[in-house]
């Protein structure tokens, strides 16, 4: 027993040099130790930094929508009967007025002329009963049951006129006309559709807001959108807004008006529609990983005089990496971006990397 401690003692002050160099320094990861001699001193953390200047900020609100035609209309004849002529070909343009299909209408045609006879006699009739009227010749009942008989023969025909004009199925706007579904000689009825007549020149955009921005946005309110597949931008002014939130989903249907002068858009297709809500030339903007939510509020950290410091902000306008600081900082602060829960108040800290935005 005697030799065992005998051998401690003389082997001990070797061994302490080799636990003392396994045991680390002071300070982790991303520390560094200073103060002097021994390596005795406080921990020193790196860091980036961010240097506040003025931005402009724009709260965004992005939303999608869907393309629709200025005017669209499935085209029917009002009445029934067979189609004796189309004069439209398919996919091309058309003008307001344009004779694009017919129906038979020999027999009304016939009644008319009819009628148109039978008004000539009458017209004839009565010029012979005025003049015997200025003559005092006939009572003024006989003259004036031959004028009724012509009011009468004038509204049958005024009445076929109408229905000879259902027969023609004429375009109701300048547009581009689609597909015919029927083809000459078929029978058609009020119910059977001939073709789609679209108006694309301008073209609407259909996108929701939520009813928070309801107030915010106006008749002429500018908005822009994007297209699938396409960088393009499109500017374009609202136009109609919905008076009633929808229940369900606790939104307004907006409508906005391009126009689509080279008719290169086309209805139904999908966009994506932004609208400028405010915009803020000279904000204080940072990153938003920058800030720390504490139970006193939201805080960050500064760099000053070599340390950390801790300081309370305000926060106003947000969007997707920025937030925009209403008090708390000021211009040329060194905000601390890194290292963020390592960070205590008036913890030495170096500059690795200063970010000027």
């Amino acid at each position: 027993m005697l030799v065992l401690v005998a051998a401690v003692i003389v082997l001990y002050p070797k061994i302490k040099p080799i636990f003392s160099s396994k045991s680390g320094g002071p300070g982790g990861p991303g520390m560094t130790a200073g103060g002097g001699p021994g390596g005795s001193g406080r921990q020193v953390l790196n860091v980036s930094g961010y240097l506040i200047k003025p931005q402009q900020m724009s709260d965004l609100y992005v939303s999608t929508g869907t393309l629709k035609p200025d005017e669209t209309v499935e085209l029917a004849f009002e009445t029934s009967g067979k189609i004796v002529g189309i004069n439209f070909t398919e996919g091309t343009r058309v003008r307001k007025g344009d004779l694009l299909a017919k129906i038979n209408d020999r027999p009304l045609q016939a009644q008319l002329e009819k009628l148109q006879a039978q008004k000539k006699l009458v017209e004839e009739k009565e010029f012979r009963q005025r003049s015997l009227l200025d003559k005092d010749a006939i009572s003024q009942e006989s003259y004036d049951q031959i004028v009724t008989e012509l009011q009468t023969i004038q509204a049958d025909i005024n009445l076929v006129g109408a229905r000879i004009a259902e027969t023609e199925l004429r375009a109701p706007f300048d547009g581009i006309i689609g597909l015919r579904y029927v083809s000459e000689g078929s029978y058609t009825n009020p119910s059977t559709k001939i073709a789609r007549l679209v108006k694309i020149k301008p073209i609407k955009i259909e996108f929701t807001i939520p009813e928070r921005y309801a107030n915010q946005i106006k008749i002429g309110y500018p908005v822009t959108f994007t297209m699938d597949g396409s960088n393009e931008i499109y500017n374009a002014k609202v136009y109609a807004i919905d008076p009633q939130v929808d229940v369900a989903t606790r939104s307004i249907v907006i409508r906005a008006l391009y126009p689509n002068n080279n008719e290169e858009l086309k209805p139904g297709r999908f966009t994506s529609v932004t609208l400028l809500l405010s915009q803020i030339d000279d904000a204080i903007s940072i990153p938003t990983e920058a800030i720390t939510p504490e139970m006193e509020g939201e805080m960050v950290y500064v760099y000053r005089n070599g340390k950390a410091e801790v300081v309370k902000v305000g926060v106003g306008l947000r969007t997707e990496s920025q937030v925009q600081i209403t008090n708390g900082l000021k211009f040329g602060d060194t905000l601390l971006t890194s290292g963020i829960l390592q960070l205590r108040q008036n913890l030495p800290v170096v500059l690795d990397t200063l970010v000027l935005n």
